[in-house]
């Protein structure tokens, strides 16, 4: 309760306009810097006291995280910046890039670490065991967990990377730093010096710590797919109008975690007037944009509702699919009736794990067990992925 209470003291006091990213984004570092240095001025002085190279090698992994909470403070400025004739999407993806950074910054305290321990491992030296290094540190992990705690709450707040990515490696810190305090234990309880090795445990949980942060930072920058909990927010809001008969096909692409662009294909009655469809469609986006804050831009498929043979056909050719595999599905389905030939036009959405071969091998069985139903049959499939994770 005093972590909460703390938290909100603090975005009451800094932060005016709960929509404003940018002092969110300051606020976290500008504590994060204040934590980190002081953690860093008590655990080199204690340090050097015991002479620990674990509490030495703990202290410069503070420092790194207060270098890491400057360069967020820079960020945030950066990635408020509007948008402007260079850059129409604005310049969100700076959080994404100051979070790659942050998790270089990591990796390279992580691989210091880690050659310090080693020499310590083959040349070790005796370790000075105080009640006060045991109290300093303790605090730390105090500390340490509280930073976490407050960095993920902003975070989620307002749907940011790098502080989500901050309050990952400061959880990962206070594992760090209660791997020293059990080195410190353990040579004054058992007599044994495992300061190299326990520094060497401490370097490799901070390096894991920076590629967790570079491989969480890293998909946004390459695309990732929609999360599931979006894909069905986006699906329903669009489904819930009058008019509309289903979507699919729904692309998500993020400038930022504040601006986010989306395409989707909406499903509506073929016997709808163009006028009429426009003006649905038109009214979905204006409301996405406004209650979801994402620019949508809705493709809009005909369908033929009252048609019984192209209903009935579609669920025939829908069983078929998933009796071949129940992840598989179909959309855009279309029949063209002949004398001789009847043509069934669709989209066929395979797992990502279908290499080029075993599509082809799908659609032939496909319009085989089709064929077998009806020889008139004739199916025009466009093999496609699905964007949702």
């Amino acid at each position: 309760m005093k972590i909460k209470t703390m938290t909100d003291l603090l975005e009451k006091l800094f932060i005016k306009d709960k929509k404003d990213r940018a002092a969110y984004g300051v606020l976290a570092g500008v504590v994060g810097i204040i934590c980190n240095v002081f953690l860093f001025a008590g655990k080199l002085i204690i340090g050097l006291v015991v002479n620990s190279s674990a509490v030495i090698t703990d202290s410069f992994n503070n420092l790194s995280d207060a270098a890491s909470s400057v360069v967020s403070l820079i960020g945030a400025k950066l990635a408020a910046k509007p948008a402007d004739k260079e850059h129409p999407f604005g310049h969100g993806r700076y959080e994404y890039i100051v979070a790659l950074i942050v998790s270089f910054l990591i990796l390279e305290v992580g691989f210091t670490c880690f050659k310090t321990s080693i020499e310590k491992i083959f040349h070790p030296e005796d370790l000075n065991i105080s009640v006060v290094a045991i109290v300093i540190l303790v605090a730390s992990v105090l500390v340490k967990i509280w930073l976490s705690l407050f960095n993920r709450k902003l975070g989620k707040k307002i749907d940011s990377k790098v502080l989500l990515a901050t309050a990952k490696d400061a959880l990962g810190d206070v594992f760090v730093t209660s791997a020293t305090i059990v080195s410190l234990l353990i040579y004054n309880i058992l007599g044994l010096n495992v300061d190299g090795y326990m520094g060497c445990i401490v370097a490799l949980l901070v390096f894991w710590a920076g590629i967790s942060v570079a491989r969480d930072t890293i998909e946004p920058l390459l695309g990732e797919a929609v999360p599931e909990e979006l894909y069905r927010e986006i699906c329903e809001k669009v489904s819930s109008y009058e008019g509309i008969e289903g979507t699919h096909d729904l692309i998500v692409h993020s400038y930022g975690p504040a601006r986010r662009m989306a395409s989707i294909h909406a499903e509506l009655k073929n016997t709808l007037s163009i006028e009429t469809a426009h003006e649905i469609v038109d009214k979905i986006e204006q409301d996405v944009l406004k209650e979801l804050n994402i620019f949508i831009v809705i493709h809009m498929d005909p369908i033929d509702t009252d048609n019984e043979a192209v209903q009935s056909t579609k669920e025939i050719v829908a069983c078929a699919v998933k009796e071949k595999d129940p992840s598989a599905s179909i959309h855009d389905f279309r029949m063209v009736s002949g004398t001789d030939q009847i043509n069934l036009i669709f989209d066929l959405v395979l797992p990502y794990s279908y290499k080029k071969e075993e599509c082809k091998h799908f659609t032939e069985t496909l319009e085989k067990s089709l064929k077998s139903k009806d020889s008139r049959y004739n199916c025009v499939i466009t093999v496609e992925h699905s964007y949702v994770n």
